[in-house]
């Protein structure tokens, strides 16, 4: 990658929002505060993780610029109300990452992923003075997204699982505990129980080294398409979901998921 040339795009990138500030600049930009552009960033994060999941280079490098418009526009704002600069948060994302990896800029060794991780939650335990290693996980994560990290912070800090057997006992007894629950026929107690289980696969995901917030999406983009197959076909029937039987449906839902299956089946086998 030619650095120098990418400094300068960069540099033309401060350069046009900082026009699109100015006195002569756009008026929607000009109105835009920190708070303002959230629900927007967070958009465009969203859609990243689309352009991810969908393996569509193009999107996610249209995305990724997306993304650094917003860094440099929040940025901007902050500078123009004598807070900080681009530059200050560059120095600061620069000394973090050199302060938290001691097994490359320092002394200390790091023979996996893992322990270069747990080197990175203990400098940042002791940077940030926390009373807590589960400390600095944000409340406002999506459920599944804080308890697998949650999880992690736990796992770097030594308490874990040490054999994945253990973490399906544990599967298997949260959801024998649901089952007694809904016996008693307690919505708290349901409530609490379901969330017991939903925080065991999370875990289970942790330890097979799977992100749970990224399985149930492709879940949920997966059962999307296969409901919208099952819709396209009532429809060459002349029929519609609402007029149709739960067999009907169920037989429909079957054959597209088995055409599915023999795809991947072939893929494997090479045909």
């Amino acid at each position: 990658m030619d650095k120098q040339l990418a400094a300068e795009k960069f540099i033309k990138l401060l350069e046009i929002v900082e026009t699109l500030r100015g006195p002569d600049g756009c008026p929607w930009d000009k109105e835009q505060t920190h708070e303002s552009l959230l629900p927007y960033f967070l958009e465009e994060a969203y859609e990243l993780m689309e352009s991810v999941d969908r393996k569509d280079k193009d999107t996610f490098k249209e995305e990724l610029g997306d993304i650094m418009l917003h860094v440099v526009l929040q940025a901007q704002i902050s500078r123009e109300n004598s807070g900080f600069n681009i530059s200050d948060s560059l120095d600061t994302v620069n000394e973090k990452l050199v302060h938290r990896h001691p097994h490359v800029f320092g002394e200390k060794k790091a023979d996996a992923a893992f322990h270069a991780k747990q080197n990175w939650e203990a400098a940042k335990h002791e940077e940030k003075k926390r009373e807590s290693r589960l400390d600095g996980v944000p409340a406002a994560l999506p459920a599944l997204v804080r308890a697998q990290r949650l999880q992690e912070k736990a796992a770097y800090a030594g308490f874990d699982w040490e054999k994945v057997e253990e973490v399906w006992d544990k599967v298997h007894e949260e959801i024998q505990e649901l089952k007694e629950a809904q016996t008693k026929n307690t919505r708290e107690y349901i409530e609490e129980e379901i969330g017991d289980v939903l925080f065991a696969i999370v875990n289970l995901a942790r330890f097979l080294k799977l992100p749970a917030e990224d399985a149930l999406r492709k879940s949920n983009q997966k059962f999307t398409d296969r409901f919208a197959q099952v819709e396209k076909e009532l429809k060459k029937r002349g029929k519609t979901v609402d007029k149709s039987t739960l067999e009907e449906m169920d037989e429909i839902w079957n054959a597209v998921k088995n055409t599915k299956v023999d795809k991947i089946k072939k893929l494997q086998l090479g045909s």
